[in-house]
């Protein structure tokens, strides 16, 4: 049987006119199997984003192999990937992401509506989500009109949208005050993990390590563990 997530020997080279900078340099690690939490830490710089947009399926690697839920990232067309993330991948960001004219219900029918699901299963869908985070009742909301922790809290709503098998968060708690950061990741872990889900946190923030499955150390583009 494979493992849910497995990256092999995984570098990523940028250019810029005649310069290069490696962001990664030869990473390897495996999720075994869905319903776990690893936490990636390291400073500014270190690779950490880097790393999330690959296993997302956002950025290609320069070499290595990249396997999620028994598919090779590497040898899929933007086509594949467009529809891989749509269906398997759901993103958490720091700013939150929300579209500001759209209601908070309207941003969680989103990736659904992408996905092709029918309108009356997708409003459904998002009303639960909406419920499991505990904004129902702001579901007429447009962003602007929530607080930070609630955008988050929506935010974490859409990327369980349509199911997907991992969720990535890319600091999620970076635009939160210490106690509303911590209370919307227990929340994201708790959700994920009772959906049978995987998520990855890229962070500085060494606190959230200590709630997580695997703790992995980035800097200068590797794993220090």
């Amino acid at each position: 049987m494979s493992n849910m997530l497995e990256l092999h020997d995984v570098w990523k080279e940028y250019r810029n006119g005649g310069n290069s900078v490696l962001a990664l340099r030869g990473v390897s690690f495996s999720m075994e199997e869905p319903g776990k939490m690893i936490v990636v830490l390291g400073p500014s710089g270190s690779g950490k984003t880097t790393l999330l947009s690959i296993i997302g399926a956002l950025d290609r690697p320069s070499r290595g192999q990249v396997t999620l839920a028994g598919q090779d990232l590497t040898t899929m067309n933007q086509g594949q990937l467009t529809k891989l993330r749509c269906r398997k991948v759901g993103f958490v960001f720091q700013t939150f992401n929300l579209i500001p004219n759209l209601t908070a219900l309207e941003n969680v029918m989103l990736p659904m509506e992408f996905a092709g699901v029918d309108s009356k299963d997708a409003t459904h869908r998002a009303v639960g989500l909406l419920e499991q985070v505990r904004l129902a009742h702001r579901a007429s909301h447009t962003p602007g009109r929530l607080s930070g922790g609630e955008q988050q809290r929506v935010a974490i709503a859409r990327a369980l949208a349509n199911s997907p098998e991992l969720v990535l968060a890319d600091e999620p708690t970076g635009n939160l005050d210490s106690s509303t950061g911590e209370e919307v990741v227990a929340l994201l872990r708790d959700l994920v993990k009772r959906e049978g889900k995987s998520l990855i946190v890229v962070t500085h923030d060494d606190r959230l390590a200590s709630i997580a499955d695997m703790r992995i150390q980035i800097r200068d583009g590797q794993i220090t563990f």
